[in-house]
């Protein structure tokens, strides 16, 4: 094969995979049961932690609500964003069954009390660690957000800036179960 085809094979190569590797992705769900499927990601993993308000956090506590657990952390830009939204659906939706928990995943838990503050934020919140992201499959980048059942059930996963109006879309499905 002629060199100055080989050097143009390889600048097309190159030049693919640049533009793969910037292009604007689309957030998506990792995981979700379809609409109307009755099918589950699996049971949500129990913890219990100290919530930053000094009292414990256990998720069975809650079995019976549709929960929303959202792993964040304070110098996450998405989840600074999506936060307020969070805030706004526990005081609407709440009353009707839903509950919102916020798990920081911050290293320390020094900057999480200003920032529930700050935020407004008036669901519980406990910092959590390696050991419950693990148990939840992994929380490899933020936000991560889980939609569980009144059965306990995780129904959908959400990893990165997601589509609020799906999430809220899936939680209000679940709550007229």
């Amino acid at each position: 094969m002629p060199r100055k085809l080989l050097v143009a094979l390889f600048i097309l190569a190159i030049a693919v995979g640049v533009y793969f590797g910037f292009r604007p992705r689309r957030r998506t769900p990792v995981a979700t049961a379809a609409a109307g499927n009755t099918a589950t990601l699996g049971p949500a993993p129990d913890f219990t932690l100290k919530a930053i308000s000094g009292q414990p956090l256990t998720l069975a506590d809650y079995k019976g609500k549709v929960v929303l657990l959202d792993f964040w952390a304070t110098w996450c830009a998405p989840c600074r964003a999506e936060i307020p939204k969070l805030v706004g659906w526990q005081k609407q939706y709440g009353p009707q069954g839903l509950q919102v928990i916020g798990i920081s995943m911050d290293d320390s838990e020094k900057p999480v009390p200003g920032f529930v503050q700050q935020f407004g934020i008036d669901y519980p919140v406990a910092v959590g660690d390696a050991k419950l992201a693990d148990a939840y499959g992994g929380v490899l980048g933020l936000p991560v957000t889980f939609v569980i059942g009144r059965d306990g059930q995780i129904y959908h996963k959400h990893v990165g800036g997601t589509d609020l109006p799906q999430i809220e879309e899936e939680f209000k499905q679940l709550l007229q179960k």
